[in-house]
């Protein structure tokens, strides 16, 4: 699913695979305050992880990129994502339990 990015863009995505118990979110997190992206990450429990993030098009499209990788470790089979609004209340990236 391609789609584009604007600027002060978010996206709202779902990550399934091998992606809880790999260190994906601690990594995701580190990723997103690399990239100055805002937001939260989580574990579902039907073992997805879920992802709210928000800023700069080009930072997010890198996000996206990374996401199909993931880290070492994991196993990404599909990233589900949708464009949302920014809601712009976010003033960092945070695991959030």
């Amino acid at each position: 699913m391609k789609q584009t990015v604007s600027p002060g863009a978010a996206f709202h995505a779902l990550i399934s695979g091998r992606v809880q118990g790999v260190g994906f979110r601690y990594t995701c997190y580190h990723e997103a305050g690399r990239l100055g992206l805002s937001g939260w990450v989580r574990n579902c429990p039907d073992g997805d992880v879920e992802i709210r993030a928000e800023g700069d098009r080009e930072k997010l499209e890198a996000f996206l990129q990374w996401l199909q990788r993931g880290p070492p470790g994991a196993r990404v089979d599909t990233v589900k994502y949708d464009m949302v609004r920014a809601a712009g209340t976010y003033k960092a990236f945070a695991i959030e339990r």
